[in-house]
């Protein structure tokens, strides 16, 4: 990144979002059928560089089940509704029919209902029982109080998420998490973010993290950018957090950390491009929230737009294009990237002459603008 002089003694870096770039095609074609888009984490395997994110709009247990079969990864979201109520169905009901200017009250009010570790227990049993791989996510601030009960409940991916997660995090208020000390301790493997520096990447790979998810304030549902200042364009920041995975593979003599785009990837050309930026995976929202398996019935949401202080994000209309089979492998009835994810990224590749997601991540891009 370039540094810029906004004024003097202050200065600015450069940053490309993947609106700004363009992939450039080698000499070399392939067959479509003859590129393999699998993506492995730890011992777990998947068709596709996916996860679903943990939003009470996109996942429910039967959808990460789905998601599952379908060679992706489905994150449950353990501070969500599904955890707090028997039959959440009864309030994404009612989230999808509030009008606009109730909603963010409304929706603070649900989401004060108490967190019950027995439906942690049994929405991942239900998962489990499925035969999937399980995911489970919380927020730093409850994850020393529920990550027993996750890992009682037999998750096999656990995901810290949060707006911004640090390894150095600083309070005089309360204990704060020790990343590192708590990592080691599971069995598990840890995905942590978000992150948005190679700096900030490196503490948390090397706090134990598997995986670093790469992004913030730039979804479709979050509103940090105008509540606190805060988005970092994801191009530069997946290829500098990418940059840090390399320079901790040589610094760990040959331990591979995960990056997963996590924000701004809202067609089948921005996943293409956060492969190309270094990303190993992408974490899905809107996209999957357009499902007619979908939870939130058309509408997208995250935990941030329910803050009880501080809201940061809104519930956004984002409709129903097709099942989520027909999301992710096709066959698309659009035009505009928004289905058949997962084949588009194929033929990408494809066209681009690569074999695998691991050697895409050396095509060539291009800005398109000076």
């Amino acid at each position: 990144m370039v540094d810029i002089e906004i004024a003097p003694g202050k200065r600015a870096k450069t940053a490309y979002s993947f609106d700004d770039i363009s992939i450039v095609p080698s000499r070399r074609t392939r067959e479509p059928n003859d590129v393999s888009t699998a993506w492995q984490i730890d011992a777990y395997k998947f068709s596709m560089p996916l996860m679903a994110a943990p939003m009470d709009s996109v996942v429910s247990p039967e959808t990460a089940i789905a998601l599952g079969k379908l060679g992706g990864l489905g994150v449950l979201n353990l501070e969500g509704l599904w955890t707090r109520y028997e039959n959440p169905k009864i309030q994404l009901g009612e989230i999808s029919s509030i009008p606009a200017d109730q909603a963010t009250a409304r929706m603070q009010e649900l989401y004060k209902a108490p967190i019950r570790p027995e439906l942690i227990k049994e929405r991942l049993a239900e998962i489990r029982a499925a035969g999937v791989t399980v995911a489970g996510a919380l927020s730093p601030q409850r994850t020393a109080e529920l990550y027993k009960t996750v890992l009682a409940a037999g998750v096999d991916i656990f995901v810290i998420r949060g707006t911004t997660v640090s390894a150095e995090h600083v309070s005089t208020g309360q204990e704060p998490l020790n990343l590192k000390k708590f990592i080691y301790e599971l069995d598990v493997p840890v995905i942590v973010g978000g992150c948005a520096t190679a700096q900030s990447a490196l503490h948390l790979m090397r706090a134990g993290a598997a995986g670093v998810l790469v992004g913030f304030g730039g979804g479709a549902a979050h509103t940090t950018r105008q509540v606190l200042g805060i988005s970092v364009p994801m191009a530069t920041a997946v290829a500098d957090v990418a940059s840090a995975r390399r320079e901790y593979l040589d610094e760990s003599g040959g331990r591979y950390v995960h990056v997963i785009a996590d924000g701004s990837v809202g067609k089948s050309g921005d996943i293409a491009k956060a492969i190309a930026c270094g990303a190993d995976a992408v974490m899905l929202g809107s996209p999957l929230a357009r499902a007619e398996e979908a939870p939130g019935r058309g509408w997208h949401w995250g935990s941030e737009a329910h803050h009880h202080e501080l809201p940061r994000g809104v519930r956004v209309h984002v409709g129903t294009s097709g099942s989520l089979q027909e999301i992710l492998l096709g066959p698309s009835h659009f035009a505009d990237g928004t289905m058949n994810l997962f084949g588009a990224l194929r033929r990408a590749m494809a066209t681009c002459g690569y074999s695998d997601v691991k050697e895409f991540q050396r095509v060539e891009v291009v800005l398109n603008r000076a």
